[in-house]
This record gives C-alpha cells, sequence and structure tokens, in this order.
C-alpha cells in the first residue's frame, strides 16, 4: 500500500500510529458498532452516550488515511486525468477529492436540516461514520489478505469495489430505516437522494468526465 509516494509512506506512518493510540477506544467503539448492524435502532445507544460518539468520530476521522491511500494506490476514483500525474502530485489530489466529497456531504446535511423532528435525520447522517468505520476494517484485511496471498492489483480492486457496493447499499436501506421512524416515505426518499444519491451521484459523474 505505501507504493511510491513519499506522501503516502508519511501517511501509513501517521495511520499507524493513531491505530494503536486509538485501539483501545476502537475495542469499547466495537459492540456499538456491531450493534448499528443488527437493530436499525442501534444507533441510538451509540449516539446518546457523548463520550462513546465522541471517540467514534475520531476513530472515523483517523480511517480517513487509509482510505484515501486505497483509492489512490487501487484507483478506485479512476479519472483519466490523474494518469498523467507523478504518485507525490497524484495523492494529494486524490485526498482532495475525497475530502471535497465529504464537504458536499455535510454541506447538504446542513442544508435540508428540518427545523423540528430531527432526531432521526441527525441518527441517519451520523450512521454513516459508523459504515465507514467497518467498511474501512473490511477493506483493510481485504487488502492484506490478497496481497499476502499476491492477488494482482486489478482482482484486489474488483474484489474491493463490490465490497465498497455491498456495504453502500446496506448503509442505504439502514439509512432508510432510521429516517422512516419519524418521516413519511416520501419524505424519507428525498433525504435519501439529497443526503446519499445525489453526492455519491457527482463523485461517479465526476470520474467518468475527468
Amino acid at each position: 500500500m505505501i507504493g511510491t509516494s513519499i506522501f503516502a509512506n508519511i501517511l501509513v506512518v501517521v495511520f499507524v500510529l493513531l491505530a494503536l493510540i486509538l485501539l483501545d477506544d476502537f475495542l469499547e467503539l466495537a459492540p456499538y458498532l456491531a450493534d448499528h448492524i443488527f437493530r436499525s435502532r442501534g444507533s441510538r445507544a451509540l449516539e446518546h452516550s457523548l463520550r462513546v460518539s465522541r471517540d467514534r468520530n475520531t476513530i472515523a476521522i483517523a480511517f480517513i488515511i487509509p482510505a484515501i491511500l486505497i483509492v489512490n494506490r487501487y484507483r478506485l476514483w479512476p479519472a483519466t486525468f490523474l494518469d498523467g500525474l507523478n504518485p507525490d502530485l497524484r495523492l494529494p489530489v486524490v485526498a482532495g477529492v475525497f475530502l471535497v466529497y465529504i464537504l458536499i456531504r455535510y454541506l447538504s446535511y446542513i442544508i435540508f436540516k428540518p427545523k423540528r423532528r430531527y432526531e432521526y435525520y441527525i441518527l441517519a447522517y451520523r450512521s454513516a461514520f459508523s459504515l465507514f468505520i467497518l467498511l474501512m476494517v473490511l477493506l483493510l484485511v481485504t487488502v492484506g489478505i490478497q496481497a499476502l496471498f499476491g492477488c494482482k492489483d486489478l482482482l484486489i480492486r474488483d474484489v474491493l469495489y463490490a465490497e465498497i457496493a455491498l456495504v453502500y447499499l446496506f448503509h442505504l436501506v439502514r439509512k432508510m430505516q432510521i429516517l422512516s421512524i419519524s418521516y413519511s416515505p416520501l419524505t424519507t426518499f428525498l433525504y435519501l437522494c439529497t443526503l446519499e444519491l445525489l453526492p455519491t451521484a457527482a463523485l461517479v459523474v465526476s470520474a467518468v468526465l475527468l
């Protein structure tokens, strides 16, 4: 995963140090993440604990580092213009795109946040943090195992795409379930579009056009 970029080497070291620092917090968070998977209301217990939700947010932020490294290493955002960039420049560009995607999601959340009955709206938005952590654990394990067995990059990329698609589909279903507790089917669908489908569509389209 380190590749030839000096920035990638630095990010790997930073993430390893963060992983060691946050390991105890992650182990304590794990039961809450499991509860989020098996119960649509499971995220309430996590969000109602300020300490646990703060630790979850911190861990999610830390996992942005390997996310950027994996996206860059296996070309998961396959914009054509990246082919002409050297590794030391390509990684910051990929990081910038990733952070812009996060910003778009956050702005959508702020703009469309209802003035009342917003508890489950917030839960639905923050559920992405928990699923992101679980996704990154899955991707890191997948990359590690396949690299250990000498799998080709194209095979690894295809498996990563499949895992991302499955987790994202589960995330959409879980977010819809959370929103439907408080909102009508139409409102739930509209929130799902603005909070999830439109930002993701923008990411995919940008990869095709650029």
